[in-house]
């Protein structure tokens, strides 16, 4: 099959770009690994911001419709320390700028705006080459093969699409997350439920935190963060799901029981996130008929920025090709350029913040940030 422009991935990036394509009349495909859009579940709740991830759907007709996805109240914020007292406590007043929604829902949104037939699901690359004159040829691991004028990887960390354009590869950063869930915490999980309150909660220390966020109705949602090679957390049994919480809450002795309690009394077996980053600055030199976007372009460490930059990569990629629809070539690398230097500063950004919340001044660093956005705002 040959097809004029390829995207590999269905994830927000990738959905945004053949969204806003799809607005300017231009079709693409999308092939997907995953088998259906129900295959998997989609993660928590992302906020939205409003210098990245709002701007890219309005250019894709769809800012109207996320209105109408936003969980009110979720952007309140709090941070306690070890022993529950609480540092900190924004309520969401409405005048932020990062309206929380759920991931899957923005997902769907994303997919019923596209034609019927856009994706192609249980389409698992197997690999890529170069045909020359800016064409690529896709193999999937069912046999079957595309080939394409142009071709984005949207396909994230473990992206099939960047070996065409680059030898890096993501490395452990040093620190890992643990992902557990309450259900029904106001009634069953209350003490737990009154320190999360009603948006996100940090507790936080030198190397460690427990992270929590108040999803749809009484669900919290915690990431416990650790700062430990994988080494580590290999001699953990994630197989024996209470042993696996208990180990990790050992890690917190002495920490207030609501706050432990989001490890010990979770209602799913605690899952392993180690956490990956491309080199600083990852960049590549121009290759004719191939980009990427998103975490397969700039997988950096978790700072709320990633989905909103994968999100706007697929908008501006998607209006920089409809803008000149003669010369592909120049598109990319208008493209390219404004998201090295935008990916790499947004990178600074979540080292800087990495370091406030687990570095030796934790959680001090942090709280003088927040304060400095409440004397700003």
């Amino acid at each position: 099959m040959t097809t004029d422009i390829t995207i590999i991935g269905a994830g927000l990036g990738g959905l945004t770009l053949a969204r806003v394509l799809h607005v300017h009349g231009i079709p693409a495909t999308v092939h997907e690994a995953e088998a259906s859009p129900t295959a998997r579940a989609q993660g928590g709740l992302l906020d939205i911001h409003e210098g990245n991830g709002q701007p890219a759907l309005e250019a894709a007709g769809l800012y109207e419709e996320f209105l109408g996805l936003v969980l009110e109240g979720r952007q309140a914020s709090r941070a306690l320390a070890p022993d529950g007292t609480v540092l900190l406590d924004e309520p969401d007043d409405g005048t932020g700028g990062r309206p929380e929604v759920r991931r899957g829902e923005l997902r769907r949104l994303l997919l019923d705006s596209l034609p019927k037939g856009t994706v192609r699901w249980g389409q698992k690359v197997s690999g890529a080459r170069a045909l020359g004159d800016g064409r690529h040829e896709v193999r999937f691991t069912d046999g079957s093969t595309v080939v394409t004028g142009l071709l984005i990887g949207a396909d994230g960390a473990g992206s099939r699409v960047r070996p065409l354009l680059s030898g890096a590869s993501p490395e452990y950063t040093g620190t890992s997350f643990v992902e557990t869930y309450l259900y029904d915490a106001g009634t069953r999980h209350p003490a737990a439920a009154k320190a999360v309150g009603g948006g996100a909660m940090y507790a936080l220390a030198p190397g460690k935190g427990i992270q929590a966020h108040r999803e749809s109705g009484d669900t919290l949602h915690t990431y416990v963060a650790l700062a430990e090679p994988l080494e580590w957390f290999r001699a953990v049994d994630f197989t024996d799901a209470a042993g696996a919480a208990a180990r990790i809450a050992a890690e917190f002795e002495g920490w207030a029981p609501e706050l432990t309690a989001l490890i010990t009394d979770g209602d799913t077996p605690p899952v392993h996130r180690p956490l990956y980053a491309l080199p600083d600055g990852h960049r590549w030199d121009r290759v004719p008929g191939v980009t990427l976007l998103g975490d397969a372009a700039h997988l950096m460490i978790p700072s709320g920025e990633g989905a909103n930059l994968a999100l706007y990569d697929g908008a501006r990629l998607g209006e920089l090709l409809a803008a000149r629809p003669g010369d592909t070539e120049a598109a990319l690398t208008a493209y390219e350029e404004e998201m090295f230097a935008r990916s790499a500063a947004e990178a600074v950004e979540a080292g800087r913040l990495h370091a406030l919340m687990f570095g030796p001044d934790s959680p001090h660093g942090l709280l003088d940030l927040f304060t400095g956005h409440a004397g700003s705002s």
